[in-house]
């Protein structure tokens, strides 16, 4: 982009005083004023939904933001399409979670489709969760050089995702310093509504008679234990295509029968056959949490946010972690 961001006709004139927003009309009519005047916003590509909310709530009215992840889709394995490189080769910041989640970003961003393009990654700076190897055997993890893989699901944890949307707006007003106290109060307003939900977990967690939350399936909710006090137990590691194996199997049944867990959970867009099984074999009911990471048409017409998700998450783990 220019250093000088280039403004529409509505901005220039609502930054003018009342008795020269004619003659100010007249130039702008007329074409005097800088150069690509109808194209004035930023372009934003966030990679996943609650990046894509991040994104377009703290940019307000001063960006276009798309998402890249389509409805219903698995991060882990989507890939780009064509479209989504003509969309790329437009915008000026790719916001993404981290090369792990996204593996394909490194290609992209190498090419000279996206030569201009800045990357924001939300993992970066953050307190980590390493990936358990003993899992974890398909390369899911986020690495960080020398082999170390670690969990991706950051937005999971709603005390990081302050972080990430502070450090959103940092970027942001880099690239666009005339609208940085936009973007400041913008996401000022959005961490409030992050901190009040962050509060609403941890004091109804803090009263759940059950501690351990068990996942019928890959292990995407670290984070969320992590913050909450929770101990997450999985049939695998980090890779969603992974399969548990029957001694896997046979050893959560028996953890979950020795352990006297009432509820198992299981993510509302992975097959639940082996969720039904694990329920089925210990008595234990099956309820289902969201990830987040992309929403369902459904979702999308229902004027789902990434907060209401996060707040029908937190009714789900009450429930089956029997809180008070």
């Amino acid at each position: 982009m220019d250093s000088i961001r280039v403004l529409n006709y509505n901005a220039v004139m609502r930054k003018l005083p009342l008795r020269k927003q004619t003659a100010a009309g007249i130039l702008l009519a007329s074409g005097f004023l800088i150069q690509g005047l109808a194209a004035a916003e930023l372009k934003i590509t966030a990679t996943i939904f609650p990046l894509y909310e991040f994104a377009s709530v703290v940019a307000g009215d001063r960006a276009e933001v798309h998402l890249l992840l389509p409805p219903g889709a698995d991060i882990h394995v989507w890939r780009p399409k064509p479209g989504d490189l003509l969309n790329l080769s437009k915008s000026d910041l790719l916001v993404s979670v981290g090369r792990d989640l996204e593996p394909w970003v490194r290609d992209l961003t190498a090419g000279s489709i996206a030569k201009n393009l800045r990357v924001f990654e939300a993992a970066r700076g953050l307190p980590l969760i390493r990936a358990d190897h003993d899992h974890d055997d398909h390369g899911h993890g986020h690495d960080h050089g020398h082999g170390e893989r670690y969990d991706p699901h950051v937005w999971l944890d709603l005390d990081l995702d302050v972080r990430i949307v502070e450090a959103l707006a940092r970027e942001l007003s880099a690239l666009s310093p005339a609208d940085a106290g936009v973007f400041s109060s913008n996401a000022e307003t959005y961490i409030r509504k992050l901190r009040n939900l962050d509060e609403r977990y941890v004091e109804t967690l803090a009263s759940c008679r059950q501690r351990l939350l068990v996942v019928a399936g890959h292990a995407a909710f670290g984070y969320l234990a992590r913050r909450y006090g929770l101990e997450q137990v999985s049939l695998y590691g980090l890779s969603p295509d992974a399969q548990a194996t029957p001694k896997k199997m046979i050893e959560i049944v028996e953890f979950v029968r020795k352990r006297g867990v009432s509820a198992v959970f299981t993510e509302t867009a992975v097959s639940g056959a082996l969720a039904e099984t694990l329920s089925r074999e210990t008595g234990a009911k099956l309820l289902f949490l969201n990830p987040g990471a992309a929403l369902t048409r459904s979702q999308i017409s229902q004027g789902a946010t990434f907060l209401t998700l996060m707040e029908d998450n937190l009714r789900t783990l009450a429930d089956g972690l029997d809180c008070r």
